[in-house]
């Protein structure tokens, strides 16, 4: 039998750290779409998104363009 493990608490960021984390994210992967190269259009992704108590994390994050985010995103709700 599995026990049941309590869930986690997230860490949701402040607006000014999230965005002081957001910059640093985009400076981390050099300003580059992490899925096609792209420097265009650049976001920040949530691997695991917010929703599913995610984290505001570096490690939880990741730049892509627009395009690759929508496409990450229509990815998921396949699943």
């Amino acid at each position: 039998m599995n026990p049941i493990r309590p869930k986690q608490p997230r860490l949701q960021l402040d607006t000014d750290a999230y965005q002081q984390l957001y910059r640093h994210i985009l400076e981390r992967d050099g300003w580059r779409c992490q899925a096609c190269g792209s420097m265009h259009q650049l976001q920040v992704h949530h691997k695991k998104f917010r929703s599913h108590s995610g984290n505001d994390s570096e490690e939880n994050l990741v730049t892509l363009c627009d395009r690759c985010h929508r496409l990450a995103h229509d990815n998921e709700n396949c699943r």
